[in-house]
């Protein structure tokens, strides 16, 4: 077997093979270039060869054509003629063919759902998702913790809408243990959770929840290829970033230490990357940056697809070992700056000026740089991609439907559960304290008519005060609800420190292998 794939021709006339070592695949990438300068096909091809080496890939689909995946390509395509010709430049045998595919969608539409619950999600990137501040992710982390600490499940949207308003309704008692929780606060994210479920991020949250291992698997020795439909998912880009982040951090911390391996266990193509990075916050890309050098010896290879390198930040930048980057305009001076920064990335070839072959290269070809068996990034290239073996373009709404029915996923989360959750849990509680209040009140009516009773039989109080009422009765009447549901809390709280639910770098739920 191969212990590498074929990305294209280099140097002199194209006739020298470019490839990267499998066993190096998992050190990350870049693929970066204008518009319509081939980074779509670049990722297609790419993904083909990874497969065909038996390692799964994980892609998003932001414009619809790498669905072609799914499907072969035919001599009868218009481009047949250019690529053949491609083809015997760079030395290929093209051979057309399809490959395996497992569609996702977070809507359910184009794909099979694909969800995660709220507390998997963690405090870190929700608060990123809905664009919190400081303070008002601080009460979302009072939110979490008390509902780890009480085993009350954060299942969906409308489960973490009842926890802030229990945190809400006790934010006096809440602020004693965990500091201030200001009601403005709780209001600005119920607010935020209202135009998130208006947004269908209300899709994403849920169960049955992803399955990590439904995304790493092989069909007849070759990797399958799990497509994400993103392009409705980019009408909302922090909700698109978000999940994808949440997917990474998920691989990160549930897949074991493999070390060095022969090859990847899973790669994963981050396409529009610049979308993680627009407005985020130093403290998430530090972290982004952390899980992209520790994942790596998870087995799991990660690849940027952005317009330019300067989109992904420098300490993430310099852990992208394999690189294909496609032609840069520079119409002002910020892109010349720029593409005289991208040129500076690559071992020079003294056969030409970096930066000039990058404003030159056409579509289809790339300036390339992968790591060579020491780990060292090899000098730059200039290279003729390779043509695809798939379908270039999208399939048609029947040919995906045939594949959605014919996988392995079909059924396995089509069907939302709606099980017993914080939401349910607090109904009950609430219902449970409404009950002794009203009990309270019962008892303290009663008692209040034998006295009352008492003092028409003997006339005579008895040394009785008719104001007379025992502190605790005032307690649990005093306030209706809010006052019943404070004295649960006040009881719930205590001595819950060793219960709590270890997360993850990024915030979400660590789960014990």
């Amino acid at each position: 077997m191969a212990d590498h794939i074929f990305i294209g021709g280099g140097a002199q006339d194209y006739g020298v093979a470019q490839t990267m070592l499998l066993d190096k695949a998992n050190r990350h990438g870049l693929i970066a270039g204008a518009t319509g300068t081939g980074k779509t096909v670049t990722l297609q091809i790419m993904a083909e060869e990874f497969s065909a080496a038996g390692v799964p890939v994980f892609l998003s689909d932001v414009k619809g054509d790498l669905s072609g995946l799914a499907a072969a390509g035919s001599p009868n395509f218009k481009l047949h003629e250019a690529f053949t010709k491609r083809a015997k430049t760079i030395g290929l045998d093209l051979q057309y063919d399809s490959f395996p595919v497992t569609f996702w969608d977070l809507f359910g539409e184009k794909g099979h759902p694909i969800r995660a619950t709220v507390a998997e999600m963690g405090p870190l990137l929700l608060a990123r998702l809905m664009g919190l501040t400081d303070v008002q992710e601080g009460v979302l982390n009072v939110a979490f913790r008390v509902a780890d600490e009480e085993g009350l499940p954060l299942l969906d949207l409308k489960d973490l809408q009842a926890m802030l308003v229990w945190v809400g309704q006790n934010a006096k008692e809440l602020s004693l243990r965990y500091g201030n929780v200001a009601s403005s606060s709780v209001g600005a994210i119920q607010r935020e959770l209202l135009v998130l479920e208006n947004q269908g991020g209300s899709a994403l949250f849920g169960e049955p929840a992803l399955d990590l291992s439904d995304m790493m698997r092989t069909r007849d020795g070759r990797g399958e290829i799990n497509i994400l439909a993103a392009d409705q998912l980019m009408g909302s880009p922090r909700l698109y970033a978000t999940f994808l982040l949440w997917l990474l951090s998920e691989l990160f911390e549930e897949l074991p230490e493999v070390g060095n391996p022969d090859k990847p266990k899973l790669v994963f193509f981050f396409d529009e990357a610049h979308l993680l990075f627009d407005d985020a916050p130093k403290v998430l890309v530090d972290k982004v940056e952390q899980v992209a050098r520790l994942i790596r010896s998870k087995g799991v290879g990660v690849y940027f697809v952005t317009q330019n390198p300067g989109d992904i930040p420098d300490d993430v930048l310099g852990q992208l070992g394999n690189r294909v980057q496609h032609a840069l305009r520079a119409f002002t001076a910020k892109d010349r700056k720029e593409l005289k920064t991208a040129a500076e990335t690559y071992r020079d070839n003294s056969a030409f000026d970096t930066a000039e072959a990058i404003q030159e290269v056409g579509t289809g070809e790339a300036v390339t740089s992968f790591l060579d068996r020491k780990g060292i990034p090899q000098v730059v290239e200039r290279t003729l991609i390779r043509p695809p073996s798939s379908q270039l373009g999208p399939i048609d709404d029947a040919t995906r439907k045939a594949v959605m029915n014919a996988s392995a996923m079909a059924g396995k989360y089509d069907t939302p559960l709606d099980r017993e959750s914080a939401h349910e849990m607090l109904a009950k509680k609430a219902e449970a304290a409404a009950k002794e209040a009203e009990a309270a009140e019962a008892a303290e009516a009663e008692a209040d008519e034998k006295e009352r009773e008492f003092r028409n039989a003997r006339r005579y109080d008895g040394g009785r005060s008719e104001g007379r009422r025992s502190s605790s009765s005032r307690k649990s009447s005093g306030g209706g609800f809010g006052g019943a549901l404070a004295s649960v809390v006040a009881k719930e709280l205590k001595g819950t420190t060793g219960r709590r639910i270890v997360r993850g770098i990024l915030g979400s739920l660590f789960k014990a292998r």
